[in-house]
């Protein structure tokens, strides 16, 4: 098994920024693809960012590109969501979720899951 741990989530004003920590253990971190999902109120949980084992290869939802950078550190087991400019639309749970193999954004294809870290932005 591979347990996640979300934090960083807090409340901002629009236009601030936060950084969000995913750290892992149980299992060998730097085989899986990490990803980052959000849910919003009353809403479906989506596709925000990922990034391959090797850090190589990052995605974004077009709503956040230009706004938010994956990385990760494979030495400290952790993955990161650095978010900028942030818009109160971009208020949810952030959940950060691993698989292994290819990249999907496809929220059920990934295998493991943090409990969430809330973000809210105010207006």
């Amino acid at each position: 098994q591979l347990q996640l741990v979300e934090s960083g989530g807090r409340l901002v004003q629009a236009g601030g920024s936060l950084r969000l920590s995913c750290a892992a253990s149980g299992r060998t971190f730097n085989s899986y693809f990490m990803g980052w999902f959000r849910q919003a109120p009353g809403k479906e949980r989506e596709f925000v960012s990922a990034i391959r084992w090797s850090g190589s290869n990052t995605y974004y939802a077009d709503s956040v590109k230009g706004r938010f950078t994956i990385s990760r550190d494979n030495v400290k087991n952790t993955v990161y969501l650095q978010m900028n400019s942030l818009k109160p639309e971009d208020t949810a749970v952030y959940y950060c979720a691993a698989r292994r193999f290819q990249y999907t954004d496809k929220v059920w294809d990934y295998n493991y899951w943090g409990q969430g870290t809330q973000v809210t932005v105010s207006s």
